[in-house]
């Protein structure tokens, strides 16, 4: 979700601290997420697991995402209405910034509570511990063999049409939507969206690249213990994102604020779900290297989509007029053919539904078993 939101958070580093001066906010970008990733290496530790319940802190931070989330949505809002003075930029960032820090006060009490056995859980005397009951060696009693026989390799999953089929959806959604990302700004400007429109678009979309990615996997969670296999949710994104395409395309007059909404929210919550049902499916052994491997639809899909259909296309159409176009003609084919791709990708993604019901049939029955017993 913060990844989401990372657009609109640059976007707001960008308004207080370089404003005017793109060439220092790239040096900015160019420097400091090495840094910063080089300082906090020492604080990444292997910590041993527990039975500590961190759902209450798990939501607080969820609820940090949301109150982040809502407060850029105003500051661009805002952005757009009035014409803030240095200081009122300033005082707005300076806010951000301790929005974002206040996830360290929720890990600082995780790690005060789970040090503090009273508050952590009461484990009666002479109880054996039940995450090491009947196994000296600490196995859990209650996970599956059968979770065993699901953790394929790169190589194992390639073989499979499931692992296909995911690749295929992913890069008629993934593809198609950063394509949309991409060539917002060129959009608005063909259709004569004013440059701080334009600007706006792009940093709402972050936003709704968040909603996206935070409400997918929130959603897919709750249906998932009721019994939905999780690629319906792929499904449904699909099915939407070819409307949303549509919208685009159709170039009514406010038309990219309802189709980035669309699309934005679709393509968001694809990066949640593929995760998720890459884990699901293949196991989570390799999932990292899996995960990785279909993760190349989204630059690929957005290469064929970006320089092959809309890049072309868009030439073709500003021919004889200065490269440049203006008006609905410049993209509307282009978004009716990737509308078409992603009601293919719909399709693909319906035949993995069908191919993984049974077995997420009965990956929700184990878990239920598991939870009821522990």
């Amino acid at each position: 979700g913060f990844l989401g939101l990372s657009g609109a958070i640059l976007i707001q580093v960008y308004n207080a601290l370089c404003q005017g001066d793109p060439t220092t906010f790239i040096l900015i970008l160019a420097i400091v997420p090495t840094l910063v990733s080089l300082t906090l290496m020492p604080c990444v530790k292997i910590y041993k697991t527990t039975t500590f319940d961190d759902k209450n802190h798990l939501n607080a931070f969820s609820a940090i995402a949301l109150i982040v989330a809502a407060y850029l949505m105003l500051a661009i809002i805002l952005e757009n209405i009035f014409s803030f003075p240095v200081w009122g930029r300033t005082i707005a960032f300076i806010i951000l910034l301790v929005l974002l820090a206040s996830p360290v006060g929720i890990a600082a009490k995780a790690l005060k509570e789970e040090k503090d056995p009273l508050e952590r859980y009461h484990q009666i005397p002479g109880e054996p511990d039940q995450t090491t009951v009947g196994s000296s060696s600490g196995v859990d009693l209650f996970r599956d063999d059968e979770d065993d026989e699901k953790d394929m390799n790169l190589f194992q999953a390639m073989v499979t049409v499931n692992f296909w089929l995911l690749f295929i959806a992913m890069i008629c959604g993934m593809g198609s939507g950063l394509a949309t990302i991409n060539n917002i700004s060129q959009i608005g400007e063909s259709l004569g969206y004013t440059t701080m429109e334009r600007s706006s678009l792009v940093a709402l979309w972050s936003i709704w690249n968040f909603l996206g990615r935070f409400g997918g996997g929130f959603i897919s969670d709750i249906f998932l213990h009721k019994g939905w296999a999780r690629p319906l949710f792929i499904v449904i994104t699909l099915a939407t994102l070819t409307f949303g395409h549509l919208i685009v395309a159709s170039g009514f007059p406010g038309n990219l604020y309802i189709g980035s909404i669309v699309v934005g929210i679709c393509y968001g919550s694809q990066w949640s779900l593929m995760p998720a049902i890459t884990s699901e499916i293949f196991g989570v052994r390799h999932m990292g290297t899996i995960f990785n491997a279909i993760a190349i639809a989204s630059p690929v899909g957005s290469y064929v989509f970006s320089v092959r259909i809309i890049g072309y296309l868009y030439d073709k159409v500003a021919e004889g007029e200065g490269n440049s176009c203006y008006g609905t003609k410049c993209f509307m084919l282009s978004f009716i053919i990737m509308a078409s791709v992603a009601f293919f990708g719909f399709l693909v993604a319906l035949a993995l539904f069908f191919r993984t019901r049974w077995f997420y049939g009965q990956l929700v029955v184990r878990r239920l078993r598991r939870l009821s017993i522990s």
